[in-house]
């Protein structure tokens, strides 16, 4: 009898080592530019749009469609190199309530950094941030939201090309500027067109993709419909 109960608390002790994760239809960091270029009310605006789109019911629905009816989210702000934060943790969202939770956090939490624009860090930041998901996925998805293009660090291309060998799907949210950088134009208004650059040197994998946002007022709507693309992998 004792041996019995030794085993059965050997059990519930040890046996949760040897369970699979949790299976989720996808991974997906976003990844938000929070450079000096951005100024307050355009980062309100930012973290304001993106905790409205994770709870619209849209995506949730859009979510519950899926072969498993969850997703995990991990979101993080970055700038210049080695300026990179998780600012809320990774979270298996299936439902209002979960993906409220993740909301708050987006809201309260205060800004990282002020520095430059470093793409190809932050997207190296996001493909270790994957690494320790914890959750098993059909599809991994980086989405970096900038308003310009990469100015600091590692070549984008160099990291881009990195994920994509992963198996990981890099996509974009390019918010456009009225107005040129005053400092450096090219930065903000390339020669090409910012979503021209993106779709160049920064987007890449299965179904990548850029969505074009004039400007921080629109962020929150533009996000949306970016989500639901990426969550239910629409061509």
């Amino acid at each position: 009898m004792r041996i019995r109960i030794l085993v059965v608390i050997a059990a519930l002790l040890f046996g949760g080592a040897a369970t699979a994760a949790e299976r989720v239809d996808v991974t997906l960091v976003l990844a938000a530019d929070v450079s000096r270029s951005v100024d307050e009310e355009e980062f309100r605006l930012q973290r304001e749009g993106i905790a409205t789109a994770i709870t619209d019911q849209r995506v949730l629905n859009a979510i519950r469609s899926g072969l498993h009816g969850s997703i995990a989210i991990c979101f993080v702000e970055w700038s210049g190199v080695g300026q990179h934060m998780v600012v809320a943790d990774w979270k298996v969202i299936r439902d209002l309530a979960s993906a409220q939770g993740v909301a708050e956090t987006v809201k309260r939490a205060p800004r990282s950094y002020y520095g430059s624009t470093a793409i190809g860090s932050a997207i190296d930041y996001s493909m270790r941030q994957l690494a320790r998901s914890g959750v098993e996925a059909e599809r991994q998805v980086i989405d970096i939201s900038a308003d310009g293009t990469n100015v600091s660090g590692p070549a984008v291309t160099i990291t881009r090309d990195a994920a994509v060998e992963a198996g990981i799907t890099v996509n974009a949210l390019v918010i456009l500027s009225p107005r040129p950088n005053p400092f450096n134009p090219n930065h903000t208004h390339p020669p090409e067109g910012l979503e021209e650059y993106f779709r160049r040197n920064v987007i890449g994998g299965v179904g990548a993709f850029t969505v074009v946002v004039e400007g921080f007022q629109t962020f929150a709507e533009a996000m949306i419909n970016k989500l639901i693309r990426e969550i239910a992998a629409l061509p």
